[in-house]
């Protein structure tokens, strides 16, 4: 996550300073309305200022890594070292967790925004520096940009700042971003660029390779944490920055508890547990419907050295098996959308899941930013352009995902499939589901987590009912990000993470021009003109109302293409922890639970580490 302070002089101005005919200066900014913290905030709600900071910390496989390969998070090739990025690498603004899309001072103590929304200039903090010592300077900032805006990166960074023409130097401490577009979240978009030294990779003889090629070499980035061990892929130690200069920062007050933190990366799922429940590990994060309701127990549990804890937390992830469309055997949409009844959720809750989750059916679930049973006149507007492009069910009520529950049944719902099938040209015969050549469909269903078998195997059951020769492959997770980079796989379960205020990930995931970009997040190869429009009308929004408006139109679009096969989710975060761990009061709005962890938990003191906590 993001990071921010300084002593802050005087308030900031109203959001509604950012539309195109205003300027706008001041410390802190907000997409819309204004910020929720004042100028003189002394902290985050969600931030625990008196919490201890001297306590080491012992982690599990980090965004289900099972190895790394890199010291660079940016790069297409190779597995990051965990956590690195959020470690590592601080940014010119923080983001709050508990605001829908405000920045407060970080690297930069000041953000200016032209009149015409098509600049914002920001001052950097004269007191900020590099993990060397070196000052962070207005032409750091603009080599980050450069490079992160080039093509030697993933397109996940090359199309977040795509918006951004261009960085210039004004003076030492001051860098001028100019937009494209004048959009309300362009500045906030430039307050979310990592920042990192050009001596990252430099030899000793003062040449620097292309950045592609610095994998590595540990970087010389703006963040709290060094990279203290490496002893093979499988784990790393991080040792806080006693220099690091941003500590007191009021958006920093309270983070980074832990002086030490160790990564260390298992292969399989049980081991995992097994070293967690011997009390190796401090928190885990668990995904596990199964695990968490019946293998929670235990020594360590009984005696209270172990607990369970269940967080809320806000707007829900998008989780489904994706449909590569690029693959001809996906690219009618009547295939699609009975290959979505074949899975059988309902029984997957009841039997496997003990009724923990939820189905998903919305892009923006449990969000304001999702489509609401009819679309309304100010949607219609916008959808109408594309009425002859796109299905009829766009303009009715919103699709809810197709149940098992009584009076439907999967039976009825494979034999609707097996209608849909014969209408778009495959039959059964010969034992097999084929195309009017008599080519049979094939499916290959490539996941990286051995524990996902018990929902994709009885799928791939209802699949192969239907005639077609569908198998799991399991990968391990270098591979599977390999092929997921380059577009290879029929169909995997993947997850597009929530986010508070959707924004420039809409490009990223939905876009045309992302479908072939390698590497990008539109891994089901979504090419749809009105969904293009769409996405830009909500980058365009000027008010949250519109922004609502094109994200339910766009919701819409997304669920009647059937891209994915819905899956589930929780309400909660479920995380098991030593009692020696502690953790603030209140809970930020929204958060990536990991980072959760990691930010702001803490070590208690020993005098009250068995002190049991209540949620």
């Amino acid at each position: 996550m993001n990071k921010g302070f300084i002593t802050l002089g005087f308030a900031a101005l109203l959001v509604t300073s950012l539309s195109a005919s205003q300027a706008f200066a001041g410390p802190s900014i907000a997409q819309y309305d204004e910020p929720k913290y004042p100028a003189n905030f002394t902290h985050f709600d969600y931030a625990d200022p008196d919490a201890p900071n001297d306590g080491d910390m012992n982690f599990q496989n980090y965004d289900e890594l099972q190895s790394y390969d890199s010291m660079n998070p940016f790069l297409v090739r190779g597995a990051p070292a965990p956590d690195l990025k959020n470690l590592m690498f601080d940014t010119l603004m923080q983001r709050s967790w508990d605001e829908l899309a405000s920045e407060y001072p970080l690297i930069a103590d000041d953000v200016e925004v032209a009149q015409d929304g098509k600049s914002a200039t920001f001052h950097i903090n004269p007191k900020a520096r590099f993990s060397n010592g070196d000052p962070i300077t207005a032409a750091d900032v603009k080599y980050s940009f450069d490079t992160l805006a080039s093509h030697q990166v993933s397109p996940i960074y090359n199309s977040q700042f795509a918006n951004i023409s261009r960085a210039s130097v004004i003076d030492r401490l001051t860098v001028r971003f100019d937009f494209r577009e004048a959009r309300r979240d362009g500045p906030l978009i430039a307050g979310d660029l990592p920042v990192f030294s050009p001596k990252w990779g430099m030899k000793a003889d003062g040449t620097r390779p292309s950045f592609d090629q610095i994998s590595d070499v540990p970087p010389v980035a703006s963040g709290p944490y060094l990279i203290e061990q490496r002893k093979n892929d499988k784990q790393i130690t991080y040792r806080r920055n006693p220099d690091y200069w941003a500590a007191n920062l009021p958006s920093r007050r309270g983070m980074y508890r832990f002086r030490r933190i160790t990564f260390r990366l298992f292969t399989d799922h049980y081991t995992s547990l097994e070293d967690f429940k011997a009390g190796h590990t401090d928190m885990r994060v668990e995904y596990s419907s199964l695990t968490w309701a019946r293998k929670y127990v235990g020594r360590n549990f009984t005696n209270g050295s172990l607990k369970k804890g269940e967080f809320p937390d806000g707007p829900a992830q998008m989780q489904g098996m994706f449909f590569n469309t690029r693959k001809p055997q996906f690219a009618d949409i009547r295939v699609r959308h009975a290959l979505t009844l074949a899975f059988d959720y309902d029984w997957l809750n009841r039997l496997t899941f003990y009724g923990q989750y939820r189905r998903t059916g919305s892009y923006f679930q449990d969000s304001p930013f999702g489509a609401q049973d009819m679309p309304d006149a100010k949607e219609l507007t916008l959808l109408e352009p594309y009425r002859s492009a796109l299905p009829a069910a766009v303009f009715g009520p919103m699709l809810k995902p197709p149940d098992t529950i009584p009076p439907h049944s999967l039976r009825a719902n494979l034999r609707e499939a097996q209608a849909l099938l014969n209408e778009a040209g495959w039959t059964y015969r010969d034992g097999a589901l084929r195309d009017a050549n008599g080519t049979p469909m094939t499916i290959e269903v490539m996941d990286d987590q051995p524990g996902m078998d018990k929902v994709i195997l009885p799928y791939v059951e209802q699949l192969q009912t239907l005639g077609i020769q569908a198998h799991l492959r399991e990968l391990d997770s270098a591979l599977y990000e390999k092929r997921m980079d380059a577009f290879d796989f029929d169909m995997t379960t993947y997850i597009y993470g929530p986010v508070t205020i959707p924004g420039g990930e809409l490009t990223r995931r939905f876009g045309s021009a992302a479908a072939s970009q390698t590497g990008s997040e539109n891994y089901p190869g979504i090419r749809s003109k009105a969904a293009d429009a769409m996405i830009d009308a909500a980058l365009k929004a000027q008010t949250l109302s519109d922004l609502q408006t094109a994200t339910r139109a766009l919701d819409r679009i997304l669920i009647n293409g059937y891209y994915i096969v819905p899956e589930y989710y929780t309400p909660n975060t479920r995380v098991g922890y030593r009692a020696r761990m502690g953790f603030p009061q209140v809970l930020p709005h929204s958060y990536y639970a990991e980072d959760w962890l990691i930010d702001y938990w803490f070590v208690k003191p020993v005098s009250s580490a068995t002190v049991a906590q209540t949620h």
